[in-house]
């Protein structure tokens, strides 16, 4: 069945492959990018299947109005993916407030203004699915990146819980978290020039130019990650997070057996404060990290 797209962040990189292979595969698409001439060979290429509009996704009136133009053109909406994002890989202290501001703005309220747009009208269809394109990043941390990590985690606890509610309308809601790609996001992310602050280099600065070595060797392959939302775009139940990529995998999982060691370790903490517990609160002596042995 021929379904209608709308994709946030089509002008390059993964948004770009998403909007053609859906395109590809017969379907009718509103691409959307900030500046819409980077979407011009869509058109040239697509022709009536394609329309465009420019979007910044952190002004909530442009997503409306995005939603409606792919209403206006072809009279619904099947498939919502929030794509656009970018990070800044500078150290906390040295984002200003503002900058770090903007990073949330595009990678957690972007997501938020465009499914607060679209749900209304997928309630009301009865059927519809919302993919958030969210990151690893969303369930593990590094140096450096603070904004984005920050507005991932949250992308991933707003999609849980909007999943839930969206479910008995028929709306699938899930968050995909890759893990490294072959496209320029790292390049922009980590791309400042800023100077770091010395006491920074031996963490921020090891781990930014880890990642530069990175480039170029990335495991993730962005038109298969585009196959994999043609594929989920069709299924109809989801679950809310599905993680991309054997380094995504393999951090996420290394992550999640991390927390679940240090939960255990602070236990006796954790349950002291119950009102039907005896004893009073433990020394934290007992609790820290051992270290090595």
């Amino acid at each position: 069945m021929t379904q209608v797209w709308l994709i946030t962040g089509s002008g390059s990189g993964l948004g770009r492959h998403i909007a053609e292979a859906a395109l590809a595969a017969g379907h009718c698409v509103l691409a959307t990018a900030r500046e819409v001439r980077a979407l011009d060979a869509l058109v040239e290429r697509y022709g009536p299947r394609v329309r465009t509009a420019a979007l910044d996704v952190r002004d909530e009136a442009q997503g409306v109005a995005a939603v409606r133009a792919a209403i206006a053109a072809f009279g619904r909406l099947d498939v919502l993916v929030n794509n656009a994002g970018y990070g800044d890989a500078r150290p906390f202290e040295q984002i200003p407030s503002e900058d770090f501001r903007a990073v949330v703005e595009t990678c957690l309220f972007g997501v938020v203004n465009l499914s607060r747009a679209a749900l209304p009208l997928m309630r009301a269809q009865r059927s519809g699915h919302i993919i958030q394109i969210s990151s690893v990043g969303g369930r593990i941390t590094r140096p450096g990146n603070s904004s984005y990590f920050a507005a991932k985690w949250a992308v991933g606890g707003f999609t849980e819980c909007l999943a839930q509610e969206a479910a008995p309308f028929g709306v699938a809601v899930t968050a995909l978290e890759p893990g490294g790609m072959q496209t320029n996001w790292g390049k922009r992310a980590h791309g400042q020039g800023v100077a770091l602050l010395p006491d920074y280099e031996p963490s921020v600065g090891a781990f930014n130019r880890m990642l530069e070595d990175y480039w170029g060797h990335e495991n993730g392959d962005p038109a298969k990650v585009a196959q994999v939302v043609l594929k989920l775009a069709a299924a109809a139940q989801l679950p809310p997070h599905i993680l991309l990529g054997s380094d995504a995998f393999a951090y996420a999982r290394q992550a999640e057996q991390e927390r679940a060691e240090l939960a255990d370790r602070w236990q006796a903490l954790s349950v002291s404060i119950d009102r039907a517990a005896s004893g009073p609160v433990p020394e934290l002596a007992g609790l820290a990290d051992p270290g090595p042995t």
